[in-house]
């Protein structure tokens, strides 16, 4: 299966609270974190949740 690199670049101040759980769903817990997961459609989603806090890289 694919992996990503999710890297929160944005803050969540002012964000809707589902957004910021959606970050710590994702495991990112401060400005400038990455994390690695599996590209499957739950990850995917959350991702596309929030698009704007974040940057996405496939790696192998």
């Amino acid at each position: 299966m694919a992996k990503i690199l999710v890297k929160q670049v944005r803050s969540q101040i002012n964000c809707p609270l589902t957004q910021k759980k959606t970050l710590v769903a994702l495991g990112l817990k401060r400005l400038g974190q990455s994390v690695e997961h599996d590209a499957n459609p739950a990850i995917l989603g959350m991702v596309n949740k929030v698009k704007h806090l974040v940057s996405v890289e496939e790696t192998k």
